[in-house]
């Protein structure tokens, strides 16, 4: 284990950085102020920091020590004495005063277990890396096992480095999820072997077509034979785990916030927010660490989009607008005798209304929990419309409300996923890197999954990054391989499912059963999707407002005791990572035009209407709130609103989600 003490009295989050050199990558961690390494027997378990300026090198370039498995030191750093036990990435480890009191748990660990170079630049200290990976979701916890295993297929050593924004791997994911293993069969042939979340089979398949007081059976247009029920949260958890095993270096806690480039516009790394800023810029005295939660990149990645539209990728491939949902989710713990394991539940219907697309899908996994869900298109035209009452709405249904009669809520949270399938993939290589999972957008609409194919598309750019430093390839390996592979073939058969829908529900439903049932994905031509979901919302005037009912608080709940689920928390004092382009268009524009639809499209009252002390309706923002489903930053009607990273570690803390 491997530790660097600062001599200053700030500190600056890292900054990793991948440099191009001949034919291979190395990516850097850089620190802001110079440091020193310390070696296993300094003697500064107690009293104050000592100075250790003689520990650099003269040339500017110290050594990281190596510390065996079982060993311990300490680091003091802006007035506490920071005990680092050595272990995994992923364990906890405990900040203690000079007096040894208990001050906080910090989530990540600033470096792995394998020996590196620290060299100094001005103010700077950096690592280098073969690779970067940003998101220890499945997508780049498969990339990162993918290639540490070719590494040792070929006796090759590479550094992997993953760059995870929550707490601890897992924090941030959320997912129905009836999980299809093709990938990890691949991944991992000896999962079943290793005592991997993965042990609820689906046993049964129900599709449900809902009109308000009733529940219509139709033939399941699902085939989850041989799938399983599961938290992806634990999945990517126990990933985690084995990506560690080969070496993987994963640093939970670091939000990457920009991208670096060379003088020739190549991409060279990722740079983190700086932590223990304050709202109005100034440093803040307090840099502890301590209960954070992480995000990874997914659907509408911050970083994806801005390296999407700096190189033109979609239209370098022609492809259309990506297109979104928001997905609404709670995890309940029913009674034994309501729990069947591997019970599967589809619907459509109500309670959306029929120019709506979405539906609902109930999943009962092991130990009497049971994930139950909401899923509503962003590309709906009432602007009255609130996704998290519908969702509501939904449990009261008489065919859903006595399965959770008597149960408890465990856990609720909500993200958004892409809904644009084959149309809307871009090229996913850029100078420097590529896009993998869910930020490329490879979920499969009619099956609803995506895991399967993120986790693949991570491993085809796994196996190009390989061959990119080993064998002086290049990257657009990663865009052959995949349009060879099965996600290219599964999306284009799914290709015209989502656009049907732009026709209502009724045909949409038509078309896509002819696509499904007769044609087997062999449409003669390619739906368009419609408007993109931002510029689909009506003005207000075109629509009645929408009552929803009170919640009883035993099925239905308000906006904060869902939240206080959700484990959701920010360190308040930091600058505010929803901004506004135009902060004049929300009472200019979305209240008298649009009745001010961030109050309802939200999933967690970050935007409120209130009046100020002058009595005039201004927009507030809850950032606090923020769940990260990136909601706000798809369905604005004028795209005013840029979501950007907080600090690491702020947003939601999934566990069985």
């Amino acid at each position: 284990m491997h530790t660097l003490l600062s001599k200053s009295n700030s500190f600056r989050n890292p900054t990793f950085t991948s440099l191009r050199s001949s034919n291979s990558f190395h990516t850097r961690l850089w620190n802001s102020t110079p440091s020193t390494s310390i070696s296993s027997n300094t003697n500064i378990s107690h009293g104050s920091p000592q100075d250790l300026s003689n520990s650099t090198s003269s040339s500017g370039c110290s050594g990281i020590r190596h510390f065996s498995h079982n060993s311990s030191f300490s680091v003091f750093q802006n007035g506490f004495k920071r005990i680092f036990s050595s272990g995994h990435c992923l364990n906890s480890v405990i900040l203690r005063n000079f007096d040894g009191e208990r001050s906080g748990t910090l989530k990540n660990q600033i470096f792995g277990t394998q020996s590196r170079s620290v060299c100094t630049e001005p103010d700077r200290e950096s690592i280098e890396y073969d690779v970067v990976i940003v998101g220890a979701g499945p997508a780049g916890l498969s990339a990162a096992i993918r290639l540490k295993q070719l590494c040792r297929e070929k006796d090759v050593d590479l550094s992997v480095c993953v760059v995870e924004k929550g707490a601890e791997v897992g924090a941030h994911i959320i997912s129905g999820n009836v999980f299809e293993p093709r990938a990890l069969d691949e991944l991992l042939p000896q999962w079943k072997q290793e005592e991997s979340p993965i042990s609820v089979p689906v046993s049964s398949d129900k599709f449900w077509f809902l009109t308000k007081n009733r529940a219509l059976s139709f033939p399941c247009p699902f085939d989850n034979k041989g799938n399983y029920v599961i938290s992806l949260s634990q999945l990517v958890r126990w990933m985690g785990a084995k990506a560690e095993e080969l070496g993987v270096e994963i640093y939970p806690g670091f939000a990457a916030s920009e991208i670096l480039y060379d003088a020739n516009d190549f991409v060279v790394g990722i740079g983190t927010n700086d932590m223990g800023i304050a709202k109005d810029g100034s440093k803040k005295e307090n840099f502890q660490r301590g209960r954070i939660t992480l995000l990874s990149e997914g659907c509408r990645g911050s970083l994806s989009e801005k390296i999407i539209k700096k190189y033109k990728l979609r239209e370098k491939e022609q492809s259309q607008h990506q297109t979104y949902a928001l997905g609404i989710k709670e995890v309940w713990e029913i009674d034994e005798g309501k729990h069947k394991p591997g019970f599967v539940l589809h619907t459509m219907g109500w309670p959306l209304d029929r120019k709506t697309y979405g539906g609902s899908f109930m999943y009962h996994m092991n130990d009497r929990q049971v994930s139950i869900g909401l899923v509503v298109a962003l590309n709906y035209h009432n602007p009255f419309l609130n996704p998290y009452e519908e969702f509501q709405k939904l449990k009261h249904h008489p065919a859903i409300k006595p399965m959770l009669e008597g149960g408890t809520v465990l856990q609720y949270g909500a993200r958004t996923l892409n809904e644009g399938g084959f149309q809307s993939i871009p090229y996913p290589v850029f100078p420097g890197g590529a896009i993998i999972g869910c930020s490329a957008g490879f979920l499969n609409v009619p099956k609803i999954k995506g895991t399967h194919t993120a986790m693949k598309s991570g491993m085809l750019a796994a196996e190009a990054a390989f061959n990119v430093l080993h064998e002086g390839l290049n990257m657009e390996t990663y865009w052959d391989n995949l349009k060879n592979s099965w996600i290219w073939k599964e999306l284009y058969e799914a290709r015209n499912y989502r656009p049907a829908f732009e026709y209502g529900l009724v045909p949409g439903l038509a078309i896509s059963a002819i696509e499904h049932y007769i044609l087997k994905g062999k449409f003669p031509f390619t739906l368009k999707h419609g408007k993109p979901d931002h510029e689909a919302t009506n003005v207000a005037e075109l629509h009645q407002q929408i009552h929803y009912p009170k919640p009883d608080g035993v099925l239905s709940f308000d906006v904060p005791t869902s939240l206080h689920r959700s484990n959701t928390n920010h360190e308040h004092d930091q600058p505010a990572h929803l901004r506004l382009r135009d902060p004049k268009i929300p009472e200019l524009v979305n209240l008298p035009e649009y009745a001010g639809p961030e109050s309802r499209y939200c999933p967690a009252r970050v935007y409120e209407y209130n009046p100020d002390e002058n009595g005039q309706v201004k927009l507030q923002i809850n950032a606090q709130n923020c769940l990260h489903c990136k909601a706000c930053d798809i369905k604005d009607p004028k795209q005013n609103i840029e979501w950007t990273v907080p600090e690491g570690g702020g947003g939601p803390g999934y566990s069985v989600m």
